[in-house]
């Protein structure tokens, strides 16, 4: 019997992992390609700014029934890019959307140092073998540091105030490359705001320096993945998007194209989704399925596929296993006698090492990244301010305000008064510390009584990497003046929670099922074991925490599954 297919390959997440299979599998069958992607799309000058709509801007979706923060979850169904989870000492944030992570991450294409690539990691997937794929992503996401010349709107005063700090902690600092455009020519960039078309044809603005990038650019200035992997995708060979939809269900087809839990995927699967706008099921036939849905989603559908629906039985035993939150850990240093300005610029610029690239230890090697957040976050941390002297320059502000418009004042009385309110602001003065280090990568993750996905991570096993982190940010309160060094509130005793925003593991690559998920040979890299034709492209691939920034071994591991799959060598081209 001849089997109807209705694709080639449906690739499921739209982040690195998805959007890079997506775009080579189409070059090799163009038209033949399905990507179902939860979130939506966001156009240029699309994502939300207002109160209003930011408070709408997270993933609720009640059918899930998922433990999230009383006040998402009590909120109607939306469908926004942050999806907040809460675990057992671990909570993460995700993003849905047409792009993934790359419409919040932090740009940073950082290769991890040769040390992380330990006996955990497989030959095939040591960083001397990665190598191409990591400068073949690296060119696609146009990665390069922070443009340097004589432009005055180019200096950027946090990255000095972080170089001054390595100095004086005596250790190296340096310009990260950043996925962020500055004109197409790396040697001499365009002036800020200038638009052009990037390599692939898409109109991208040159950086404007907002410090928005972790909560969607809106002058896409960001090189996100709809403006390269997949605008090549759909524009140049035909790729199908279907956005708004969860993936429920991946079950293999026999040699008469029925379905049949005991098949090994040989004659292809049928996948089903759920269209989120009137909640009707879908479902279409392909000859393979690449699983890329974030290491949190692809984990979840996996489980729910072999302990749930029961149709793929087989997965090893591995899965869930190994997950990491890659040592990510925020912290502040607030109010300090040196200026800081973490609202101006791209979010990250520069990395400290921390016995991480240079005398490497596991225990404590970590990144110290400086991070900025959007300017209307500054205006309300200037709101919540205490202090006399501060109410009563914001009493004379309003009262002026009020009498230009009664008594019509001069608005240069009203530029005296916010000057007085303003001067000396509190987040000027803030520094936001990013760090991220090689943890234990031991946590578990299982499903719960919902079928939803918990995570358990055994913090106390990671506490070297996290004292270490906590002792910096002691010394860079010290070191700048602040008044206050401030974890997230999440870690204060006895709550002990971290956040991460770069989940990873549980799908980890091996030799063979006894060891992990996936496959590390090179005729099937990152296929399922047990299953032929169903692979895994994204941060689940992950054996063990890289430290670094995890999107340039993500993408480079994603890179190399495409080209098993389709056996043509990846080009920067596309």
């Amino acid at each position: 019997m001849s089997i109807p297919y209705d694709y080639e390959a449906i690739v499921i997440g739209s982040g690195f992992g998805g959007s890079i299979n997506t775009c080579r599998l189409a070059k090799k069958w163009p038209g033949q390609v399905l990507l179902l992607e939860r979130g939506k799309r966001y156009p240029k000058g699309s994502f939300p700014r207002s109160p209003q709509t930011m408070a709408d801007n997270f993933w609720n979706v009640p059918l899930e029934q998922r433990k999230r923060p009383k006040n998402i979850a009590t909120k109607r169904q939306t469908h926004g890019m942050f999806d907040v989870r809460n675990f057992d000492n671990m909570d993460a944030l995700v993003c849905a959307g047409l792009g993934g992570g790359s419409l919040i991450y932090a740009n940073v294409f950082l290769q991890p140092p040769d040390e992380v690539f330990d006996e955990n990691w497989p030959e095939t997937c040591k960083k001397a073998a990665l190598q191409p794929y990591y400068a073949v992503s690296k060119a696609v996401l146009g990665a390069r540091p922070i443009p340097q010349n004589d432009d005055p709107r180019r200096q950027i005063i946090r990255t000095g105030l972080f170089k001054a700090f390595a100095e004086s902690e005596q250790r190296d600092s340096k310009l990260l490359d950043i996925n962020v455009f500055f004109g197409n020519d790396f040697d001499n960039p365009l002036d800020i705001g200038e638009q052009d078309k990037n390599r692939y044809g898409a109109t991208q603005t040159s950086c404007v320096y907002c410090a928005e990038c972790d909560v969607g650019c809106n002058t896409h200035s960001k090189n996100t993945l709809d403006l390269n992997y997949l605008f090549v995708a759909e524009r140049r060979y035909g790729a199908q998007i279907k956005t708004e939809v969860l993936a429920q269900k991946i079950v293999p087809l026999n040699a008469d194209g029925a379905e049949d839990s005991s098949a090994n995927g040989e004659y292809g699967y049928k996948v089903y989704w759920l269209n989120l706008h009137g909640n009707t099921e879908c479902v279409a036939v392909s000859r393979r399925v690449v699983v890329s849905a974030g290491t949190l989603g692809t984990n979840e559908l996996l489980m729910r596929c072999r302990d749930v629906h029961k149709t793929l039985p087989n997965i090893s035993q591995q899965l869930g296993k190994h997950f990491s939150g890659n040592g990510d850990f925020l912290s502040f240093v607030i109010d300090g006698d040196k200026p800081a300005d973490p609202n101006y610029g791209p979010v990250i610029t520069q990395g400290t090492d921390y016995n991480l690239f240079k005398d490497f230890n596991r225990e404590n090697a970590f990144i110290l990244e400086d991070a900025s957040f959007p300017n209307f976050a500054a205006w309300y941390t200037e709101g919540l301010r205490p202090g006399f002297s501060h109410w009563r320059a914001f009493i004379r502000t309003a009262t002026l305000v009020f009498l230009r418009f009664v008594r019509g004042i001069t608005t240069g009385e009203i530029g005296y008064a916010f000057n007085a309110l303003l001067k000396d602001n509190l987040s000027f003065t803030t520094a936001v510390l990013l760090c991220m280090g090689i943890d234990k990568s031991n946590g578990v993750m299982q499903l719960d009584a919902h079928g939803a996905l918990n995570v358990k991570w055994p913090y106390r096993d990671s506490l070297p990497l996290y004292e270490a982190i906590l002792a910096v940010g002691e010394r860079f309160k010290t070191w700048a003046g602040g008044k206050f060094f401030l974890p997230l509130p999440n870690w204060i005793w006895p709550i002990r929670n971290n956040i991460t925003v770069h989940s990873l593991g549980g799908c980890r690559l091996a030799e063979d099922a006894c060891q992990g998920v996936t496959s590390s040979a090179l005729h099937n890299f990152g296929q399922v074991f047990g299953y032929q034709g169903l692979y895994v492209a994204d941060g689940a691939l992950l054996p063990t925490a890289v430290g670094a920034n995890p999107v340039a071994t993500i993408s480079a591991l994603s890179e190399r599954v495409a080209e098993g799959i389709t056996g043509i060598a990846p080009d920067a081209d596309l």
